[in-house]
This record gives C-alpha cells, sequence and structure tokens, in this order.
C-alpha cells in the first residue's frame, strides 16, 4: 500500500502559499513540493505540524491508498 496525500488540495483551500506554509512548520518550500508528489514521506512530527498549521487531522492529509483486488472466477 501506497501512502497517499491531500497536502497540496487542503493547502489551496486554506489558503497557503508553499512558502508561507513550510515557514509556518519549519521546512524547506521544496520539501512541501515533495510531499505533495509522493517523492518524500515526511516524518511523524512534520505530519503533526502540517496537520495543525492547516487544522486538519493527520488522516486527513495523509491515507492508505487502498490495493485493487483481482477478481476471481
Amino acid at each position: 500500500m501506497r501512502v497517499r496525500n491531500e497536502l497540496r488540495r487542503i493547502r489551496n483551500v486554506r489558503g497557503f502559499a508553499a512558502s508561507a506554509l513550510s515557514k509556518e512548520v519549519g521546512i524547506s518550500r521544496q520539501t512541501i513540493y515533495a510531499i505533495e508528489s509522493g517523492q518524500y514521506l515526511p516524518n511523524t512530527a512534520t505530519a503533526l505540524r502540517l496537520a495543525r498549521a492547516l487544522q486538519v487531522s493527520v488522516e486527513q492529509l495523509f491515507f492508505l491508498e487502498k490495493k485493487r483486488r483481482a477478481i476471481r472466477r
């Protein structure tokens, strides 16, 4: 299973520029973009700081992609 995220969508809904969110959370703007694209999975502390800054739960930001099951005949 892959970890997926809604960071870009929620960030845009909340009106945060990547640079402003990065300053609020204490990470680089490039890290924000890497998380949004799925190239980087943040540690627990960073995920919690992102959720706090965006006023959402961690589960709203990050979730496990469901595996598609093959249909047996």
